[in-house]
């Protein structure tokens, strides 16, 4: 059956299967919200390149109705594109994705103090990402070290955390090499780096090379050591951008942008390798135009696996199988926005929160629990370049 959304005539297809992880990679599922359920907060990180504007955003979500309401807007140096929160919600970390820090080719890293009364940022400190345009940070499981990917630099770096909340230097650094066939492999570009479940391994992920990195991982004093063999090879041009766990730590899956499609994977844990359980288009059949994948996450629930695609602007849904893991696609949703960066669920996994980062907004859809469908609650937050969602309970109430 093929079904067409009223907004955009002719281009949206529903047919298929689902799944998607949050930002924790290993979330408990949890019973749907109700009208009486608590708000959320919600930050925002932004691609805005002035140090001198506002960058960092404050939201709180109905999940009553799926409205955002500004709390606040803050300085948070220029382009803190991705951010992570530590365990409590004490601090939270961004990376300033430019191309210099202090003179240096390097981007760099910082740290906020978290108000529990209000929600608001206080900067403690910054830190050299020690390569340039860092896109993507992460916290080890016991928010010990910070980990962070960067895109021009091709590296990858660790910088533990004090008990204070302040950054320390970079305790170590990893270079990748190599390059792919597409345009846009010229060389190594990181863009994701995360901790395994186990805390084991960190497993960075390589647009430009079409390799996962596997690195032993000390959290306590932030060392990585690098792995003879990768985690695991994609296909060439696949364009390897992010990597999720599934709920049971078991599984994972791969969103590769410059071939728009999503690769499951098995986990060996012992070994912190993947092997391929299946890769599928995140495309509905027929599309032609111009796409590159960014953002894959799976519901709390495990059941469903949600992709963003840039340029048809849409969320892909698709069903997971218990079983095997395998992947069905069951929807495509127009994203009512341009370039659908980022993406997130709630704690509950009933609404996911679209950031399109063209056109300067906020999206969010009501999810089914029982299909892991979505359907817009029609409800838009307007933010400047939008790029990063975190969503926490709201600690302020």
């Amino acid at each position: 059956m093929m079904v067409f959304l009223a907004r955009s005539t002719s281009f949206f297809i529903i047919g298929g299967i689902c799944l998607l992880t949050a930002a924790a990679l290993l979330g408990c599922a949890r019973p749907a919200s109700s009208s009486k359920a608590q708000d959320y907060l919600v930050y925002v990180g932004t691609n805005v390149a002035s140090a001198e504007e506002n960058t960092i955003f404050l939201y709180r979500l109905s999940p009553a109705t799926g409205a955002l309401t500004r709390v606040s807007a803050q300085r948070g140096g220029a382009s803190p594109t991705y951010l992570a929160l530590s365990k409590g919600q004490r601090f939270l970390y961004a990376v300033n994705e430019t191309q210099t820090f202090r003179g240096e080719k390097s981007g760099s890293v910082s740290s906020y103090a978290v108000d529990r009364r209000t929600g608001n940022l206080t900067l403690l400190n910054e830190q050299p990402s020690m390569g340039a345009l860092p896109c993507f940070i992460s916290l080890d499981r016991g928010s010990k070290s910070a980990l962070v990917a960067n895109y021009a630099g091709g590296n990858v770096a660790v910088l533990p955390l004090l008990a204070d909340g302040t950054l320390a230097p970079p305790a170590s650094t990893s270079q990748h090499e190599g390059k792919g066939p597409h345009k846009n492999q010229d060389g190594p570009h990181a863009h994701c780096i995360i901790a395994d479940p186990a805390n084991a391994y960190a497993l960075a992920v390589d647009l430009g090379t079409d390799q996962v990195y596997r690195y032993r991982l000390n959290a306590r004093t932030g060392q990585l050591t690098q792995m003879a063999e990768p985690a695991f090879v994609a296909r060439p041009g696949a364009g390897p951008r992010h990597l999720t766990f599934h709920p049971n730590g078991k599984r994972a899956y791969l969103i590769n942008e410059l071939n728009s499609t999503v690769t499951a994977l098995e986990y060996e844990a012992a070994a912190g390798q993947f092997r391929e359980l299946q890769t599928v288009s995140a495309l509905p059949a027929g599309y032609e135009g111009a796409n590159s994948c960014a953002d894959v996450h799976i519901s709390p629930n495990g059941r469903f696996l949600y992709a963003s695609n840039r340029g048809h602007n849409s969320i892909a849904v698709f069903t997971i199988d218990e079983a095997t893991g395998a992947l069905a696609i069951i929807q495509h949703v127009e994203t009512q926005g341009k370039t659908p960066r980022n993406f997130t669920l709630d704690p509950s996994g009933s609404l996911l929160l679209v950031a399109n980062q063209n056109s300067n907004n906020v999206v969010t859809f009501r999810v089914d629990q029982a299909t892991g469908r979505l359907a817009p609650t029609g409800q838009t937050a307007e933010v400047p370049s939008p790029m990063f969602l975190q969503v926490v309970s709201d600690f302020t109430k």
